[in-house]
């Protein structure tokens, strides 16, 4: 079973790129699963951005510490297959996995948060316990949304031999430590972002410069028609045991023409 992982969506730059890659690789792919929670403008998820998202291929959508901002995912998350993080307290509208039978197997998806500079929700180590010890599944793979790379590595460790794969999101920025656990478990810190190259995280660089230079607060903007766009991510292959047998990086820009398409980009990054 082929799976692809893709790292934060960042706004229209993001889905334009994802929308490349998947009418690219599709075919190939037997599962997508993407974080979701910055897909509309940057912040939060709209019922017309999700189905744009999935009619593009994507599968499953995972989320993090904007799952909420566009107050009306309230009426429409739990009609599609897209997922909070599980370490929201209960009665959160939303669910926090999902079940999947893809090719014979069971894929659980989980969808956490971790703690530290991040909201203070329930403890995600022992909600993925939990969660584990309560549904049965051949293939487990953990979105864990995060800042402290120390947390993330710490759950990776932590979750090493019973999940299949564990995910680091948020940062934007796809870290160099693509690789199994000593139990088996395919882990990376970040997955990277999909979304404009030339920006802070996905955002206009000089909105970004200007918060760290003058520490006032500006609103963040997703560029319009950036030159470059990147997807960011995993592929990965489950064996019939339910072992990663191989896996790559996901990283591939897209460049703009004149006429606002945009090509694959074989240059240098």
């Amino acid at each position: 079973m082929r799976i692809a992982f893709l790292g934060d969506i960042v706004g229209r730059p993001g889905r334009r790129a994802v929308n490349l890659w998947l009418e690219e690789n599709r075919k190939e792919i037997d599962l997508c699963i993407a974080n979701g929670e910055n897909g509309a403008a940057g912040f939060g998820l709209t019922e017309k951005v999700a189905k744009k998202l999935f009619s593009y291929g994507v599968d499953v959508l995972t989320g993090g510490n904007h799952t909420f901002d566009k107050k009306e995912i309230y009426q429409f998350i739990d009609n599609y297959q897209i997922l909070r993080p599980a370490n929201y307290p209960e009665g959160t509208p939303g669910k926090g996995y999902i079940i999947l039978e893809v090719k014979g197997k069971k894929v659980l998806i989980i969808s956490l948060m971790g703690r530290v500079f991040m909201e203070c929700l329930n403890n995600p180590f022992f909600v993925f316990d939990r969660i584990v010890e309560e549904n049965e599944a051949d293939i487990v793979i953990v979105d864990f949304h995060a800042e402290a790379t120390s947390e993330k590595l710490a759950f990776g460790f932590y979750a090493d031999g019973r999940a299949t794969a564990v995910f680091g999101t948020h940062t934007h920025v796809q870290t160099g430590d693509l690789r199994l656990l000593p139990e088996g478990t395919l882990y990376i810190t970040d997955a990277g972002m999909c979304g404009a190259v030339d920006t802070v995280i996905g955002m206009e660089k000089e909105e970004g410069i200007f918060r760290f230079v003058k520490q006032l607060p500006v609103k963040l903007k997703v560029p319009e028609k950036p030159k470059k766009i990147q997807v960011s991510g995993v592929l990965f292959e489950v064996g019939e045991d339910g072992k990663v047998v191989n896996f790559e990086r996901i990283f591939q820009v897209y460049q703009r023409r004149e006429d606002g398409s945009y090509i694959r980009w074989e240059g240098t990054f």
